[in-house]
């Protein structure tokens, strides 16, 4: 983990002034190190009973659809409002330098159903607790939420309390 960890980039004042923004894109171009976190993270959820994997976009459309194929479950898209053709439920939820909005086809998920979210990034914690409240609801459980990277002085975690909660790395 640590030739992939060399590879996040520090991005300064993206997406605005004062964020330093995480880029994996030199991790995606690396087909060891890409390779290497799906492995990790399905690793992390193996003794997991999962049926489906949800992932917000458009980063954690990356590791989501791989970790449902790894996993053998379905994939769910969470997305912003607009870009899903059919009903949706929508909720709003805050980030670290605004507020958005989130939204999964009404039908996604069924009662019991047990859902694991992937994201690329756990920062303050926002957009996975809307993503939770989405899935659950629809009357899904949520699995476990499982990051690629967790800003740990961000303390997103706070913020979802009662989840089990697993990251690869923590900076």
């Amino acid at each position: 983990m640590d030739h992939v960890r060399s590879l996040i980039r520090d991005v300064p004042d993206f997406p605005k002034q004062g964020i330093i923004f995480k880029d994996i894109t030199p991790v995606l171009a690396n087909p060891t190190a890409l390779r290497t976190v799906i492995e990790k993270l399905a690793g992390l959820f193996a003794d997991q009973s999962i049926d489906k994997v949800a992932a917000t976009e458009s980063r954690g459309f990356i590791f989501g659809v791989s970790l449902a194929m790894r996993l053998d479950a379905g994939f769910v898209p969470i997305r912003k409002p607009g870009k899903l053709p059919y009903q949706t439920n929508k909720v709003s939820y805050s980030l670290e330098y605004g507020e958005g909005h989130l939204e999964v086809h009404a039908d996604a998920f069924r009662a019991g159903e047990n859902v694991l979210f992937i994201d690329d990034l756990l920062a303050t914690g926002g957009t996975a607790l809307g993503s939770c409240q989405l899935i659950e609801q629809q009357g899904a459980r949520i699995a476990g939420l499982g990051f690629f990277i967790e800003l740990g002085f961000l303390n997103g975690r706070e913020l979802l309390e009662g989840h089990d909660i697993r990251s690869l790395v923590t900076l």
